[in-house]
C-alpha cells in the first residue's frame, strides 16, 4: 500500500505474489525516500489502543461501515487501505466530491465525501460515551427487536459507536446508540464492548483464531476483508500498539526488534519476499511451527500454515518481536 508519496515503493502482499506465478511480484517505484524510512522508523513504540483509533482533533467521522481510501481520488485508483466507522480522520485537502485524509497510523488516501460526515459539533462517541463492535459484525436496528424491521447497519469488528446514556445498564439486552448521521439506533449489548484493557500474547492469538476464513481483500483494514499486513496491524493494536500499516514499514519500524528463525516465540511477527529489502508479505508466528497470515496463496483468507511448507520456508526473509 502507498502512505507518503507516489516515489514510495509498494511492497505490501500483492494478491499475484503466491499464485501460480512462480515469480514474486515485484511493484515498486526507482526510488524509496529517505523520508519515507523516517517517518517508518519513527512512528510511536506504544500507544494505548483498543479499536481503530481515531486521530488527534478530527474534523470528519467515518459514515459508513467501512470505507475505502484510494491512492487518487478516483474509484478506479489502487485501494490503499480502510477506515471504518465512527472513526475519526483528519482532511488534508478536497477535490470535487473527494478528501484527502490521514488516519491515526499515519496512513494517507483519498475518501469519496458521501463516506466522511463532518464534526461540527464537536467529536462523535467520546472515550466515556464509546463502545466498539466486539463481534466479527453486529447490526444496529432503529428499535430493540431483531424481527420488526431490518437492520439499520451492518457493522464490522472495531466500529466505535456513541451511547446515549453514558450509564451501562448491564441488565439489559439492549443499547441505544446514536449512529454518525445522526439517527438513533439501538445494539445488543452482547455485540459490543467498552473494554480497552489491552490484549496479553496469548489472548490476541486466541483472537486471531476467530478470523480464519475471513476473506482476502486488498487495502483491507476491517472484518469484512483484511490483506495481510492489515490484519497483522490489527493484531498487534489489541495489545495497545499502533504500528505502521505496510509490511515493509512493519519490518523496519522501532518497535520491532529482530528475532533469529530458531529463537521464534508466540506473537512474533513473519516477513516474506525475494530478500529483506523486499518485502511481500507478513503474518504471525502461532509457535509449533504454524503461523496466521491473510494471504492469496491456494485459497485466499486468513489461514494457518507451516513454517517449515513451501512457498513459505523459502520465501521467509526476517522475523521481529514487538517490544
Amino acid at each position: 500500500m502507498v502512505t507518503l508519496t507516489d516515489c514510495v515503493s509498494r511492497f505490501q502482499c500483492a494478491p499475484d505474489v503466491f499464485g501460480n506465478n512462480p515469480i514474486l511480484c515485484k511493484i515498486s517505484c526507482s526510488v524509496l525516500t529517505a523520508g519515507f524510512w523516517l517517518i517508518a522508523l519513527l512512528m510511536p513504540m506504544a500507544n494505548i489502543a483498543w479499536a481503530q483509533t481515531s486521530v488527534p482533533h478530527p474534523d470528519f467521522v467515518v459514515a459508513k461501515p467501512v470505507v475505502n481510501m484510494f491512492e487518487k481520488p478516483a474509484d478506479d485508483s489502487e485501494v490503499v487501505s480502510q477506515a471504518i466507522y465512527g472513526t475519526g480522520v483528519l482532511s488534508l485537502e478536497k477535490r470535487a466530491e473527494w478528501y484527502h485524509i490521514r488516519t491515526a497510523d499515519g496512513y494517507t488516501g483519498w475518501v469519496a465525501a458521501s463516506g466522511l460526515k463532518a464534526l461540527d459539533a464537536g467529536p462523535y462517541a467520546p472515550e466515556d460515551r464509546s463502545v466498539r463492535v466486539a463481534g466479527l459484525s453486529a447490526n444496529i436496528y432503529r428499535d430493540a427487536d431483531v424481527t420488526h424491521h431490518a437492520a439499520l447497519l451492518q457493522l464490522p469488528w472495531e466500529a466505535r459507536l456513541e451511547l446515549i446514556s453514558a450509564k451501562l445498564d448491564r441488565s439489559s439486552r439492549w443499547l441505544q446508540v446514536r449512529l454518525v448521521d445522526g439517527q438513533t439506533g439501538w445494539v445488543q449489548q452482547g455485540d459490543v464492548s467498552q473494554e480497552a484493557s489491552p490484549l496479553t500474547i496469548e489472548e490476541t492469538l486466541h483472537l486471531a483464531e476467530r478470523f480464519l476464513g475471513i476473506t482476502y481483500t486488498w487495502g483491507g483494514a476491517s472484518s469484512f476483508g483484511y490483506d495481510c499486513s492489515g490484519f497483522t496491524q490489527m493484531l498487534v493494536r489489541q495489545r495497545g500498539i499502533v504500528m505502521p500499516r505496510d509490511a515493509d514499514q512493519q519490518a523496519v519500524w522501532s518497535g520491532v526488534t529482530a528475532v533469529e528463525r530458531k529463537d521464534l516465540k508466540p506473537g512474533d511477527l513473519l516477513f516474506f519476499g525475494e530478500s529483506a529489502s523486499d518485502i511481500t508479505h507478513t503474518g504471525m508466528y502461532l509457535g509449533g511451527g504454524e503461523f496466521i497470515h491473510d494471504t492469496t496463496h491456494e485459497h485466499p483468507g486468513v489461514q494457518i500454515s507451516r513454517l517449515d511448507d513451501m512457498p513459505w520456508t523459502k520465501l521467509l526473509v526476517g522475523a521481529r518481536r514487538v517490544r
